[in-house]
């Protein structure tokens, strides 16, 4: 007989630890995984586990936000680099002068100093925008008549598409070398034309001094 009244004591103590909240959570935890279902003292090992699928969850959570940061600075780099676009040019290295013609014709600068984008073709003397964008354009010109009292004819057109935007000149009886210069913020779309003409009857004069220069370069992007 004492050894049914210990049974039912065991099973009734069972019972009950399963009637109130932590019995519940006993059960539960017994149910979560098949590694812990041996026994009511495998709850611990239950609730550790859980614990670390949280963690693990939450690592990963973290790992995949990391990485969609990661994307999103990439392509914020990649952006910067294809925005990348300047160039600076001078008419010559060597002494050289340009003109007077009887028509308009384009400068084609021949010293590159930079040319991020390859946007300036000394092939045809314009730089081609890159994308659209705001834009600095500055142009110096410079001259020599030669002798005192000549006609110093120091003059250029920058032009956009063609049309002029700036003429800066030095026309005129009283110097015999001069320059002028030109520095313009403009707004360019993707493909627009830039490049300096001569005018018919004015002459550039330069050497390794780089006196005349042509010089762009992208502030910003807008597309």
């Amino acid at each position: 007989m004492p050894m049914i009244m210990v049974t039912l004591k065991e099973n009734n103590n069972h019972k009950n630890l399963l009637n109130n909240n932590s019995g519940i959570r006993v059960m539960n935890c017994l149910f979560a995984s098949e590694a812990c279902l041996t026994d009511v003292a495998s709850c611990g090992c239950c609730l550790m586990q859980k614990q670390m699928w949280k963690l693990e969850m939450f690592f990963n959570m973290t790992l995949d936000e990391l990485q969609r940061n990661l994307e999103r600075a990439q392509s914020v780099l990649n952006n910067i680099r294809a925005s990348r676009s300047a160039f600076s040019v001078a008419l010559t290295d060597t002494r050289l002068c340009v003109g007077p013609n009887r028509e308009d014709s384009v400068v084609k600068y021949s010293s590159v100093f930079v040319n991020l984008g390859d946007g300036y073709s000394t092939d045809t003397g314009a730089f081609v925008a890159p994308r659209s964008g705001v834009y600095s354009l500055a142009l110096t010109v410079y001259s020599d008549a030669g002798a005192p009292g000549a006609v110093l004819a120091a003059c250029a057109r920058l032009r956009l598409n063609g049309r002029t935007i700036a003429s800066p000149s030095e026309n005129n009886l009283q110097d015999q070398e001069d320059s002028t210069s030109a520095l313009l913020v403009v707004q360019l779309h993707a493909g627009d034309r830039v490049d300096v003409a001569l005018p018919a009857g004015c002459f550039l004069c330069d050497n390794n001094n780089h006196y005349n220069t042509f010089t762009g370069f992208l502030l910003y992007a807008t597309d």
